[in-house]
Parts: structure tokens; sequence; C-alpha cells
């Protein structure tokens, strides 16, 4: 079995309120001081080994595991900030250019960080996947609805790892590409607040450019694509197989929503390549 913990796990001081957290389509995590508690599934375990050793490696800007409470809780670091929440539009400095250039450095130092990590042989992920030499294990949904922000405007780091998992760096880079640039269909992220679609080639050119991503735009765009559909097919895998979570995904539109970028993607890769080719 996995045990990424290298002293007992805490237990939850009664005494102590629980504050709800907003956001996520799960729900149910709560802070408790410097906290949070959230409900644990057989990823867990794989899951804090990871955050375990970024916390060796001194990258501070994730979660720390503390452990599972009395109630069988995960046990994690609060990282204290401003998010999005749940409601929309989104504050308009999530699509702001200094954003977009700290998450590009968040990831690439992120990258850097966890290269050296070896999962246990018995590591489980949630969306599956079996770590093997040439891969990472990447965040696999650092998207603005799981970043935090200080007051003034620095980016703090992403919690909610659930969906970690061995994938390559392209295909890691490709999710937050697209979650920020942002890459998705026109009705989801002009409901977040985006609005100006000529300006996305510049921005993509510019995230790449700060992560430090030198390639083929349109392969990169081609890695997107195939990176969407991939979650589509997370999705409706997982829902068939009695997810409630995930089946609330199906049915408010989520895998659709997801297909429509995708073509969408298609019919605009000559106009975000353009820009590349005329630097």
């Amino acid at each position: 079995m996995i045990s990424p913990f290298r002293t007992p796990p805490r237990r939850q001081d009664r005494a102590v309120s629980e504050r709800r957290l907003e956001g996520g389509n799960a729900g149910g995590a709560v802070r408790v001081g410097d906290t949070v508690r959230r409900a644990c599934g057989p990823w867990t375990p794989s899951v804090h080994a990871l955050l375990q050793h970024l916390h060796e490696v001194g990258f501070t800007r994730a979660p720390r595991p503390l452990g599972i409470d009395d109630q069988q809780r995960e046990v994690l670091s609060y990282l204290p900030g401003n998010t999005v929440g749940a409601s929309r539009p989104w504050p308009a400095w999530v699509h702001s250019d200094e954003a977009l250039v700290q998450v590009a450095h968040w990831l690439r130092d992120y990258h850097v960080a966890v290269a050296d990590f070896i999962p246990p042989a018995d590591a489980i992920w949630r969306e599956g996947g079996k770590w093997q030499p040439g891969l990472i294990v990447g965040q696999n949904d650092a998207a603005p609805y799981n970043a935090a922000w200080d007051d003034q405007g620095q980016f703090v780091g992403f919690f909610d790892w659930d969906f970690a998992a061995p994938v390559s760096r392209d295909w890691d880079l490709a999710f937050t590409a697209f979650a920020w640039v942002p890459l998705h269909a026109r009705h989801v992220v002009e409901a977040e607040g985006f609005t100006d679609f000529a300006d996305r080639g510049r921005r993509l050119r510019l995230f790449l450019a700060e992560y430090g991503w030198t390639g083929d735009l349109g392969a990169f765009l081609s890695t997107v694509q195939a990176r969407v559909l991939a979650s589509v097919d997370g999705i409706e895998r997982t829902a068939r197989g009695g997810d409630p979570v995930f089946q609330r995904m199906l049915v408010s539109g989520v895998a659709d929503s997801l297909r429509t970028a995708v073509a969408q993607l298609a019919q605009d890769t000559a106009d975000l390549i353009e820009p590349w080719k005329s630097t």
C-alpha cells in the first residue's frame, strides 16, 4: 500500500468550526483553520505522494498533504488567496496578460519540480494511466477555477489535484493553454468574461513563450484538440461507471461544450497560427 505520510495523520479538532468552500463540481470541501478537508478517493494516496514530493523539493505553490482526519477526509494545507468561485463572469484580471504569464511560469516551475518524481508502483489515478520513463505526473486541471491569488495580484498556486496523473509535458501544457488563453468554446468563455477572440493568437504565443515551449504550433494545437477529446471520453466513461459528479457534468452539457470547442479550434487553427508565422 502507498504510504506518503512521514508522520501520523493529524486528527480533526472538532471544536474548530468548518466553513464550506465555494466552487468545484463535487463540492464538499471545507476549511478548518489553516487546513482544507475533502472526501478521499482511491487516488488520494497517490496524489498525496506527489504533493509530499513537491513539498520536499521546495515547491511551495501547491497544497501540502497533512494526513487523514477522524472523519476519513484528506487534510491539506490551505492556499490563502482570492478565487473566482462559482459566479460568472469571472473578474477581469483572470484574463489579463499578467495572470497568463504567472500561470505559464508556475507550470514551467512545476514541471521542473515534478521531473524526478517516480510514483509508487501501486499508484492509482482518478482517470487511470501508468507512469513510465519520459512522462511526468501532470496537474491536469490547472484552470482558473482551481487558482488562488493574493491581494497584490500575485499567483499563489493551484488547489484540487484530484486529476493528477501520468502524462507528457505537452499534454499538461495543452490543457493549461486551453483554460487560460482561453481556447474553449466561444459560448463558454464569453460567459466567463472573455470576448477578444482576435487576441487569442497573441495570447497563445505569449503563454508558450513564457513557459519556454518551442515547437510547431500546428502540432501543438492538434495536441490541444486531442487532450480535449480525451476529457470528453473520460467524462462519458466515468459517468457510465456511475460516478454522480461526472453524471452531473454530462447532464449540464460539459462534454458537448468540449466537443464544440474542438470543432471551433479546427476552424480557427489557421488564424491562431498566422501571428506565429509573422514574428
